[in-house]
């Protein structure tokens, strides 16, 4: 990637490359397309593995709104909404490119109609969430990172989970002390390969 352009860039400024990526989450087998200038264009980043492999997927039952915060190309969105065929899934990402990808992964995978790609301003408002799953932008920073997460799990429903995986050497562990200040519960469900996967609700009134 080219100096002073990131995957978190709104339209990439890096010459287009496109690429596939293939992964599997519970025998499932998964190809994606994946471009230049969005995260983790090469491969499926170690730290999504981590939380496709830890944290608990939603049972097929589930409905509603699920969250995919920071999506990229989609690996989390197409994940969920395989797994959960009643839910409507919103992959959201300020990287046009990133947002392309998923809506073409989705129509690949029959996806299209439960998939809405889409930018923060772009989902109502109305909309709250059974689900959010995030491997957030932590290079952002400390101040950028906590206004989003600020923003997104106001909109979690009564009940509902925040999964999160962040790397331990960036902080997962001060990330964690922060949610809980702010009041919510966050438990650490698995650590693995340096990154830990968190589960973030409502505190107990």
């Amino acid at each position: 990637m080219v100096a002073g352009d990131h995957y978190f860039s709104a339209e990439p400024g890096v010459r287009s490359r496109p690429a596939e990526v293939e992964f599997q989450v519970g025998g499932v087998p998964y190809r994606l397309r994946t471009d230049a200038g969005v995260f983790s264009a090469t491969r499926l980043d170690p730290g999504t593995a981590a939380l496709l492999r830890k944290a608990d997927l939603p049972p097929a039952g589930t409905e509603g709104a699920l969250l995919d915060l920071g999506c990229g190309y989609g690996p989390i969105a197409c994940v969920l909404a395989t797994v959960a065929p009643l839910a409507t899934v919103y992959a959201v990402d300020v990287n046009a490119r990133a947002l392309d990808l998923v809506r073409a992964n989705a129509r690949a995978l029959a996806l299209a109609d439960r998939i809405m790609a889409a930018t923060p301003d772009e989902v109502p408002e109305s909309v709250a969430f059974r689900q959010i799953w995030s491997n957030p932008p932590i290079r952002v920073g400390k101040v950028e990172l906590q206004a989003l997460l600020d923003r997104w799990l106001a909109r979690l429903e009564p009940g509902g989970s925040g999964w999160f995986v962040v790397g331990r050497h960036l902080g997962a562990d001060s990330l964690a002390a922060w949610l809980s200040a702010a009041g919510w519960s966050v438990r650490r469900r698995a650590s693995q390969k340096g990154f830990r996967v968190l589960q973030v609700t409502h505190a107990a009134a």
